[in-house]
């Protein structure tokens, strides 16, 4: 057994007997041989040390633990996006994107396209199957016109669309070097299967390109055939649709030797907008009066309301004091009305999950958003609402502080409305005392230093806030 392989298989069995040294692969699957060959080509040209699998959402998704190399995985369909993160980060790796055709053709296809129109020395190996093998045999991208899967019962008709031709579709872009199909079928075909994925490889390590091979593979278990009549089937039934040879072959001198990228503290706070000569952050005190280590927000509005800004300068604030802080936004379908949210999560020193689910404070911009989100706030908790376009927030839950601010009739009367998302900060300052108000005020001005004509206006609005909060209990 190559070295390349752990010599037990942790996931089964822990490792002992019999089973610690078998995969979870069919018997007749082909992905056995096709990582046989992986990993004694990585062995050959000793790049296991400098080699990072990326394994996918399928057949595959346990891979890291039979590939002793560097192993990451990824969610459904992204592994060329972390593919990418690991080559740009270090790129000395050798990084290989190993996937199937419901992860690469399907829900990963807008990344397979747009990495490999980049360019940049990747190796992915595309195992075509022409079914969803892990999830029960669904209809695939690459599903023949006429097979019967779990999903089309009757066979694959043309209104279903016509099978993917993924090798094609990648050598017509300008990007990769190398695409080339290949199958497993007989001992000819696995000498080539093998060689294609040594110069993929190779032309990754020599910094010459992205390099793509597509492998015909069995899977007896939904086609539901024997070993040997599975691979017959992919001789006269798949390779008529999905042609085998050389699809691109570019001579490209090498060319990719980026330096790697620096990770100084001082250049990390220049990209994001920090001042490197601010010094040190001070010694956070956490406001244990609110919670013990981690305190989850969520702030809701229609699109325009300014939930997103007013987050990110709450978690900037946060960083600056020394706290952890996360931020995630989420998107409704409407630009413009229906509600839009952040989730973020404060912490003593380290943000476990960056959702907020059963969120410790609300800001509710919107009538929409206080109806969805009021009731996930938990006893205890605060729910700060826009009183100005919520008359009457009709019954909210007991046992959580309610606070009506007239949020956009402050704003407008300051002469912008826009600056709604301030005076929402203001008030969840004087409401929690989370943050200094020193805090909060010197990342509006870090944010706003550019524009510094508006500054006043934002500083004002913040005030208004704060004096407005007037609670009320329920």
């Amino acid at each position: 057994m190559s070295k390349v392989f752990y010599q037990n298989f942790q996931r089964h069995a822990h490792g002992e007997g019999l089973k610690g040294h078998s995969t979870h692969y069919c018997a007749g699957c082909g992905h056995g041989v096709i990582h046989r060959d992986l990993a004694e080509v990585i062995e050959e040209l000793g790049l296991q040390d400098r080699t990072i699998l990326v394994s996918p959402v399928g057949c595959a998704v346990f891979a890291y633990y039979y590939f002793n190399v560097g192993n990451t995985q990824a969610a459904h369909g992204r592994a060329p996006a972390v593919a990418l993160g690991h080559k740009l980060a270090n790129p000395e790796a050798v990084v290989i994107s190993y996937q199937g055709d419901g992860d690469l053709a399907s829900i990963g296809l807008a990344e397979t396209i747009s990495i490999a129109q980049m360019g940049l020395p990747i190796t992915v190996i595309f195992v075509n199957n022409a079914t969803y093998g892990m999830t029960g045999g669904q209809l695939a991208p690459t599903s023949l016109i006429g097979q019967r899967t779990s999903t089309s019962p009757d066979g694959r008709t043309s209104a279903m669309g016509q099978p993917l031709r993924m090798a094609e579709l990648i050598a017509s872009l300008d990007g990769p070097v190398y695409v080339e199909r290949v199958a497993l079928y007989d001992a000819k075909n696995r000498i080539k299967a093998r060689r294609a994925i040594r110069k993929a490889i190779t032309l990754q390590e020599e910094g010459r390109g992205y390099a793509f091979v597509e492998i015909l593979s069995e899977c007896p278990t939904h086609l539901r055939l024997l070993p040997v009549e599975t691979e017959k089937w992919i001789r006269e039934k798949m390779e008529p649709v999905f042609p085998l040879g050389v699809k691109k072959d570019l001579a490209r001198e090498p060319w990719f030797r980026p330096a790697p990228p620096r990770f100084e503290p001082e250049e990390i706070l220049g990209y994001c907008g920090a001042d490197p000569a601010a010094g040190p952050r001070p010694s956070p005190v956490w406001p244990a009066h609110f919670a013990k280590r981690d305190v989850s927000l969520k702030l809701a509005g229609a699109g325009g309301d300014g939930a997103q800004t007013a987050a990110l300068l709450l978690t900037r604030a946060a960083i600056a004091q020394g706290f952890d802080a996360t931020h995630i936004p989420s998107y409704g379908p409407e630009s413009r009305g229906g509600t839009s949210y952040a989730d973020v999560h404060l912490a003593a020193h380290e943000v476990l999950n960056p959702a907020a689910p059963a969120p410790d404070v609300l800001i509710a911009f919107n009538a929409p958003s206080l109806a969805k989100f009021a009731g996930t706030v938990p006893a205890g908790g605060v729910i700060i609402y826009d009183s100005t376009v919520i008359p009457d927030p009709g019954l909210l839950p007991p046992g959580r502080r309610v606070l009506p601010v007239p949020i956009t009739q402050l704003a407008t009367g300051l002469g912008r409305p826009q600056v709604r998302n301030i005076v929402a900060l203001g008030a969840l300052q004087a409401a929690t005392e989370l943050l200094p108000a020193d805090a909060l005020l010197a990342a509006l001005r870090l944010v706003l230093k550019d524009k510094a004509a508006i500054l006043p206006l934002n500083e004002s609005a913040f005030a208004a806030g704060q004096q407005a909060v007037a609670p009320v209990a329920v």
